[in-house]
């Protein structure tokens, strides 16, 4: 197998999805079932020769832990160009910012792709590939910071559809739509909707998509690669080394719970503790990383409400 170069051959229009999945990684069963029900082919591919694969790369993975130990220690954080201040300073001001990333210690700083530490152990080229193209090998550091951290963006499509009279379902090709808190409205906030008669108020249950900037989370000198797996091995693939993501800061598992993903917080000492943890740069070796061809993939939201009217007495008086 040849040098793998996940973000140039696909689109989003293609019939099929390529994904690339990190062999060796736990748990083996999760990768017998994916390729399974998922891949293209799947259900006729030979169980033994997967496992196969999979211990061969499992094997990778323990000579990497004495070749390549400590790498993770190493992950570069640079400061952010400074002519990129207004920029920062206009991100940090933005709502999806200020709602997200609220609770811990905070920067915006210019990381390491290859050392940074992976938990997801699959991506694809859907969404970012094509856009990561059109920057070129030395994106300027305005085009690369709005491609880390796009305040303005274009969102994947969804498809909105009534099951039923209070069920609603809201469907994706992007992971990432999910349901957001649900907010009172006003009758002013209402005021250009029609109705039967005069509206006093309403509740908005919404759904969209998550702020989606590159973020990692640190924890002495490792860093996680949180959010934008998409991004960065879409930067990497066009040789760049370094770019801009939101570092927060963690020094205790408490406050890696508020921040980090379930299967992070399940077992932070193998991604911060083990001697070589999977790494960004893994999913370009080819002893590695497998391409798998996917059909494409819906992801859902589903919204069911129910009014109840009653009376009852107010004893407040």
């Amino acid at each position: 197998m040849g040098r793998i170069d996940p973000f140039t051959a696909a689109s989003i229009e293609d019939a099929n999805v390529e994904l690339l999945w990190l062999l060796g990684q736990p748990q083996l069963q999760d990768y017998l079932s994916f390729v399974k029900h998922k891949a293209v082919g799947g259900r006729g591919a030979d169980p033994a020769a997967l496992a196969d694969e999979w211990r061969a790369a499992n094997d990778v993975y323990h000579q990497l832990e004495t070749e390549e130990a400590g790498i993770a220690d190493s992950a570069e954080a640079r400061p952010l160009d400074p002519q990129l201040g207004p920029m920062a300073e206009a991100l940090r001001a933005h709502p999806w910012y200020r709602e997200t990333f609220d609770t811990l210690p905070a920067t915006v700083e210019m990381v390491e792709l290859d050392k940074l530490i992976v938990y997801q152990i699959s991506v694809s080229n859907l969404f970012s590939g094509a856009k990561a193209q059109g920057l070129g090998p030395d994106p300027t550091p305005e085009d690369l910071f709005n491609f880390c951290l796009p305040l303005e963006r274009d969102n994947p499509p969804v498809r909105i559809e009534r099951l039923s009279g209070d069920r609603w379902l809201f469907t994706s090709p992007s992971t990432d739509i999910r349901s957001h808190e649900a907010r009172p409205l006003g009758a002013a906030q209402l005021a250009a909707f029609t109705s039967s008669g005069p509206v006093a108020g309403g509740l908005a249950l919404l759904v969209g998509f998550g702020c989606n900037f590159m973020s990692v989370i640190r924890s002495d000198k490792r860093m996680v690669l949180h959010n934008g797996y998409h991004r960065a091995c879409a930067l990497r693939a066009l040789g760049v080394t370094h770019a801009p993501a939101i570092v927060q800061e963690v020094t205790r598992k408490d406050e890696l719970r508020v921040a980090a993903s379930e299967s992070v917080t399940a077992d932070p000492a193998f991604y911060f503790l083990a001697a070589r943890p999977p790494l960004l740069k893994d999913f370009f070796d080819p002893r590695i990383a497998k391409k798998l061809a996917v059909r494409p993939m819906q992801h859902s939201v589903e919204i069911e409400f129910k009014f109840k009217d009653y009376t009852r007495t107010d004893w407040s008086e």
